[in-house]
């Protein structure tokens, strides 16, 4: 079958928190008649990302338009997981026009995209194009960066130190198998920042790579669909710290849920997950809230130092409302610390 046959799929990758939900609600919104699936994988057992996405109100979005794949890694389990999801959605009566894939902030880009050279799909789809989003200011702030000079000066009190940083190599690896970059969150920079940020990921870039600079996701859709880029076929011009799923270690990470009660107000539940991002080694916070006397559920994310918090939908009739927070952090983090922040010991 040629590829002009083939269903096109768009392969957004990213780190925690860079925005990517955010970005694919943005094209679904602005489909323009496009039927439009969605494959959702996430890292931990909420699923969090797919009820933000189900609570959207979109026209044209529906439930089934929505294939969610928690507590797990595409580029880890393509046979198990990622292949019959996909089957999924190319043997509805209706097939997609297009499929966006959203990865886990934790995966690997390259292994996901060498699955869509697997028998049972290969004639059937094509890697229109991978797009990874950036959190403009994560970058800036150095998280995936490691201090030479401290390095250097570890290095010179023990020998045995190695260089070993988890973070920077997702990064980078998700940089290097991108067709585009999106540069997100550009309205929490100032211009020196976003030109010394766009330097750094190009130092990473082994090719020309455009960089598109936005702010909460809102990009045109021509500008990230429609690339025709055949991925799984230029796989060689896409290097990786981790060729294959076997080289990445998911025991770098961990990810707990944490029950919350009702709170008194969006600041009071900011004010406890800021505490608790400041816990040495917690990466990301994300979930939904109630709030008193509010029919709307409260989703609060924290990355870092930057708490966000938005009413997405109404509480649904019959439905518990209860709180959850997912905390993502690298092995070991301090649990009952985030556990008393979040006060839910």
């Amino acid at each position: 079958m040629s590829d002009i046959a083939k269903i096109p799929c768009t392969v957004l990758t990213g780190f925690l928190g860079a925005g990517k939900t955010t970005l694919v609600r943005h094209l679904v919104e602005n489909a323009r008649g496009k039927r439009l699936a969605i494959l959702l994988n996430e890292f931990g057992d909420l699923g969090f990302d797919g009820s933000f996405l189900e609570g959207c109100g979109i026209a044209g979005c529906t439930q089934e338009d929505i294939v969610e794949l928690p507590n797990g890694c595409l580029c880890c389990t393509v046979a198990d997981d990622f292949v019959p999801a996909l089957e999924k959605l190319l043997d509805r009566d209706a097939p997609p026009d297009h499929i966006l894939i959203e990865t886990s902030g934790l995966a690997l880009p390259k292994p996901l995209v060498n699955a869509f050279n697997w028998p049972a799909i290969r004639s059937r789809v094509t890697v229109d194009g991978v797009v990874a989003v950036v959190d403009g200011p994560a970058v800036a702030a150095g998280q995936f960066a490691d201090d030479p000079e401290k390095l250097a000066a570890q290095r010179a009190q023990d020998g045995a130190v190695e260089h070993d940083n988890p973070l920077e190599e997702v990064f980078e690896d998700q940089l290097l198998c991108a067709d585009v970059i999106v540069l997100n969150k550009i309205d929490a920079m100032d211009e020196a920042a976003r030109t010394r940020v766009k330097a750094e990921i190009r130092e990473h870039l082994p090719r020309a790579v455009e960089i598109v600079e936005t702010a909460h996701g809102r990009v045109d859709p021509g500008v990230l669909i429609g690339l025709g880029m055949a991925a799984e076929s230029d796989l060689a011009s896409r290097p990786s710290h981790h060729e294959t799923a076997d080289d990445h270690d998911h025991d770098d990470f961990e990810s707990f849920d944490f029950r919350v009660g009702t709170v008194a107000s969006p600041e009071a539940i900011v004010a406890r997950v800021a505490e608790a991002a400041r816990t040495q080694g917690v990466l990301r916070i994300k979930g939904f809230v109630p709030v008193e006397g509010k029919p709307m559920r409260c989703v609060v994310q924290g990355v870092g130092e930057r708490v966000s918090h938005a009413y997405d939908r109404p509480w649904r009739p019959g439905e518990a409302r209860d709180g959850v927070l997912v905390v993502i952090g690298l092995h070991g983090f301090d649990r009952e610390a985030v556990a008393r922040a979040l006060g839910s010991v």
